[in-house]
């Protein structure tokens, strides 16, 4: 035992390590799995297992190589994982330090292209409700794209004979490379916020799909679907579809479409002018003709030709409804008038029976008064005693000697003294 040389797990696995390492057969290596326990770490590290039905080895692909995936690591991925098997010491397992990343069976920027799109697609990013119009006659025109190649020339050509009127603008950027992405979404973003047109337009001509790439960034998508400017995308060829079409307000064919789509046509709209010219110019001869006759109808009417005749006929006019309306009032008056006497005599009856019998009621009244008054008892002889303030004398114990009195006869009174 004292022979032998006592190693520690970290000699045992750095040992293993750097046979792994120097194995030609162990440097580039292809594995091909199906993906399970992916995890992403905070600092952008991708850490998964590749396994079959019968094996499994750990895999780890750090930032600086992940961050030029196109596609999106999911469990249950088929893949081919292209590095150096290697041992890390700390946990004394063998794993793949990964390189590159390929889809098995499907092309890794079609797997890269599905994702984008069913992310973006989940997000709303593609919805019709979310399109703003192209307006109708722009007056400014941006053209993010590469100021060379046919395409940026092709649209200046097309703008400018079709709607000369307006004013292009080309804001240069890349359209392919890893710097495209951003120059692109930066450009958009730029001339939304500076007004700098009424419409952008951005795209390219054709090419690979890798070369298209750049117009399937997510930058670029969220860059298009956040300005308020409208966007038209115009990116390769009629068949060749990027996640810029979905998002755009408006999807083009070709630049060339774009430009075609961006604007009207000056000679159809002279001619469109021109229609109307001609269709206003027969509907104002066809009123002119007709005003033209009306003109001469009255003309020869004998409003024209004798114009006192018709105050002479208005007069008559009046003079018999006049007439007529006096002998209505007549009538009417005369009939009042007769409805008036029947009432006055039925009235004057009335009064008449009405006075003679308050008449008689009055005469039984004014008797019963008299025989009840007391002047007619003093025409008899009698009189009547009254004290000096008034009252009468009922009795002799109601006076004493000395007083005062006086007495009512029927024809004056006379003062006495009771002695």
């Amino acid at each position: 035992m004292s022979e032998r040389k006592i190693l520690t797990p970290s000699e045992v696995g750095e040992y293993l390590k750097g046979i792994m390492e120097r194995d030609s057969k162990l440097s580039g290596l292809l594995v091909r799995g199906e993906v399970s326990n992916y995890t992403e770490s905070t600092k952008g590290h991708h850490y998964f297992t590749l396994k079959d039905e019968e094996g499994a080895m750990r895999c780890v692909m750090f930032r600086g190589r992940a961050q030029f995936l196109r596609f999106k690591l999911r469990n249950g991925m088929r893949i081919i994982a292209e590095g150096q098997a290697t041992v890390y010491i700390a946990s004394g397992q063998y794993q793949l330090l990964c390189s590159r990343l390929i889809p098995d069976g499907v092309g890794e920027l079609a797997i890269a292209f599905e994702q984008m799109k069913e992310q973006l697609n989940r997000e709303g990013l593609f919805d019709p409700a979310h399109k703003k119009p192209l307006p109708f006659m722009p007056r400014r025109i941006a053209l993010i794209t590469s100021p060379v190649g046919d395409a940026v020339h092709d649209m200046i050509q097309i703008l400018g004979t079709r709607w000369p009127m307006a004013q292009v603008k080309v804001v240069p950027v890349r359209v392919q490379g890893v710097e495209a992405p951003g120059e692109i979404a930066a450009a958009i973003r730029w001339a939304d916020r500076h007004r700098a047109a009424d419409l952008l337009i951005t795209g390219r001509g054709g090419g690979t799909a890798e070369e298209l790439w750049a117009f399937n960034e997510e930058v670029v998508a969220r860059a298009i679907y956040n300005a308020e400017t409208p966007v038209i995308s115009a990116v390769g060829h009629e068949p060749d579809v990027t996640i810029s079409d979905l998002v755009a307000d408006f999807r083009a064919r070709t630049p060339s479409n774009a430009a075609e789509e961006a604007v009207p046509d000056q000679e159809a709209i002279r001619e469109r002018l021109d229609q109307d010219k001609r269709r206003l110019e027969r509907a104002m001869t066809n009123i002119l003709l007709r005003r033209r006759h009306t003109v001469e109808r009255l003309a020869g009417s004998r409003c024209m030709t004798d114009p006192g005749a018709y105050f002479r006929e208005k007069r008559l006019w009046l003079d018999y409804h006049h007439s007529g309306l006096l002998r209505s009032l007549e009538h009417a008056l005369a009939r009042k008038r007769e409805r008036l006497e029947r009432l006055s005599v039925r009235q004057s009856g009335g009064v008449e029976r009405t006075l003679s019998r308050k008449r008689e009621q009055l005469r039984a009244e004014a008797a019963a008064l008299d025989a009840m008054s007391p002047l007619k008892v003093l025409s008899r002889g009698y009189s009547v005693a009254q004290r000096e303030d008034g009252r009468a004398i009922l009795s002799v114990k109601d006076v004493a000697a000395g007083d005062k009195l006086k007495l009512t006869l029927k024809d004056g009174s006379v003062d006495c003294r009771v002695l």
